[in-house]
């Protein structure tokens, strides 16, 4: 992989997590297999590669690239609207968290909490979303810029479902960061479309 394909991954996650969200806000489901390679995510603390965070390839972002290339070609009939926003809000919320150093070592101690919860209850076990969920509300929601998920009211006030869709905007959190470590730069989405949509395009194809 080259460096402009590690960086898709990464903000092809950041998509990913904002497409599951919007799923669970308008029909309350998603798939185990999404939901568990979002959250692995944010319990990856030394990877190898950056396939590495999301348990090796990048099966699971497929839905993600797809949001992400209907942003980059700018196709009306096509483009996910509530992904796009969301993922845009994340990248926005990360660069806040970046300067606070404080936030980001209260989240470390958390997330090494919620490995072990994970030990004991596994992934995707309701005791493990809640405390990724509550993580966000405790820290990224503090923030003023906040993101706004639109959806079905049946779905949203269920507490497991608004748990799941926090959970997941905190692994785009991670992604967002991912992303900005391996060089990502939000003027890259307008200047340099035609060049991530071809090496894009190749990372769908394999």
């Amino acid at each position: 992989m080259n460096p402009t394909q590690e960086q898709l991954v990464a903000l092809g996650a950041v998509f990913e997590a904002a497409v599951l969200a919007d799923k669970i806000a308008r029909t309350g489901q998603v798939s185990e297999a999404s939901m568990s390679c979002m959250l692995g995510s944010l319990l990856v603390r030394d990877p190898k590669s950056t396939l590495d965070v999301y348990g090796g390839d990048d099966l699971n972002l497929r839905d993600g690239y797809r949001a992400l290339a209907s942003s980059l070609e700018r196709n009306p009939a096509a483009l996910q609207r509530e992904p796009l926003r969301y993922a845009l809000a994340l990248l926005g919320l990360e660069r806040q968290l970046d300067k606070r150093g404080d936030m980001l070592q209260v989240m470390g101690s958390r997330l090494d909490q919620i490995q072990q919860q994970v030990e004991h209850f596994g992934l995707v076990h309701d005791n493990v979303i809640a405390a990724c969920g509550g993580l966000y509300q405790d820290t990224i929601s503090t923030f003023r810029q906040r993101i706004q998920v639109h959806g079905d009211m049946r779905f949203l006030q269920q507490p497991s479902n608004a748990a799941k869709i926090r959970a997941l905007l905190l692994a785009g959190i991670r992604s967002a960061r991912l992303w900005r470590q391996l060089g990502g730069h939000r003027w890259q989405l307008v200047f340099s479309r035609g060049k991530l949509l071809k090496e894009l395009y190749q990372l769908m194809r394999s």
